[in-house]
């Protein structure tokens, strides 16, 4: 399917190593970018492509006495971290479990034809593997990311989003990412907001299978989407609230990757701003729905401080713009008192 969906721009990213700061140009874009060779360099990376049982040995010299989630699937899942057929569970089960075990399972599983799925998502390096980033790493100027790993067999993880910009580095194995726009949104037939395979919603939709008298509308969001297929060394920035399908193609796939917010620290994530709206706007009469939709679109999705201008600086409150760190804590603690009434 891959060959009928546009390929992801992409540049050299061989000559940005060892250059200093990743350029903010890359870092802020609005689409995404594929830089080929960008962490070729790293001795993880030539590990990998010496041999799975190099790229084996290379992690457990860093490895001390950390637990991580595992997550575990049967052969006949393919691969796919996804629900059961009732979205009432999943297809997979989790546990904490040593990271050296991890490596042990997916090494006694290297050659077998359909061996089950093994798979640890979004685990913060510095505490699995501290060190390992003293040699592998790179540098984000001011920016101060949070870096993780994600390790694991043939996986096929559902499309979903992020709110942080992600930089995603291939350091062992093939990963093919299909990404599409965020206004695809009504095109994927997304899943469950609360109840979730590994903490955001996900498409409904199987990439691999596509149901199209099910979910019509996925051919739309198919023509809009874009993939890449990165090699050990490559990497993918892909930006905030873009989709993105992700799966690990060969027998033992390693993956690091950087999250980092263009916004404050402080700010709460948009999606609580979503839950309230769903319990407090969203089920309003129509006439009642239309009046706050101007509401929002004068005060959130339009606001340049024109709204705000004709009242003085020390009585704007809330409406303070752009909100900073003291004002935020203030207006957090007026919703909290609001929601426990």
């Amino acid at each position: 399917m891959s060959s009928t969906i546009t390929a992801i721009a992409e540049i050299d990213g061989r000559p940005l190593r060892g250059g200093g700061a990743l350029p903010d140009h890359i870092l802020n874009a609005s689409t995404p970018l594929v830089l080929r060779g960008l962490v070729a360099d790293w001795p993880l990376v030539q590990a990998a492509r010496t041999s799975v049982r190099d790229a084996d040995a290379y992690l457990r010299c860093y490895y001390r006495d950390a637990t991580v989630l595992a997550s575990h699937a049967p052969p006949e899942a393919a691969g796919r971290i996804f629900y059961n057929e009732q979205l009432d569970g999943f297809n997979f089960s989790s546990q904490m479990v040593r990271f050296d075990q991890v490596l042990d399972v997916l090494r006694a599983h290297l050659d077998a034809p359909q061996p089950p799925t093994f798979y640890v998502g979004s685990t913060t390096i510095d505490t699995c593997l501290p060190g390992l980033r003293a040699e592998n790493d790179l540098d984000f100027g001011a920016r101060d990311p949070l870096a993780s790993i994600w390790i694991g067999n043939r996986t096929r993880v559902p499309a979903h989003y992020d709110v942080p910009d992600n930089l995603a580095c291939v350091a062992a194995g093939r990963r093919r990412f299909t990404l599409f726009p965020p206004e695809q949104l009504a095109n994927l037939y997304v899943g469950p907001l609360d109840f979730t395979p590994a903490g955001q919603s996900v498409s409904l939709v199987d990439l691999h299978q596509p149901d199209l008298q099910r979910y019509p509308r996925f051919a739309e969001a198919l023509a809009q989407a874009q993939w890449a297929e990165l090699e050990a060394g490559d990497a993918l920035f892909i930006p905030s609230m873009w989709w993105h399908h992700v799966e690990g193609l060969d027998r033992f796939n390693i993956l690091i990757n950087y999250w980092w917010r263009q916004s404050p620290e402080w700010m709460d994530t948009p999606l609580s701003a979503l839950m309230l709206a769903l319990l407090s706007v969203r089920d309003l009469p129509p006439a009642q729905r239309a009046a706050w939709q101007e509401v929002f679109r004068h005060y959130v999705f339009d606001s340049d401080g024109a709204e705000v201008a004709h009242i003085p600086p020390p009585a704007r409150g809330p409406l303070t713009t752009p909100l900073d760190e003291n004002e935020a804590r203030r207006l957090r603690a007026l919703l909290l008192n609001r929601l426990n009434r």
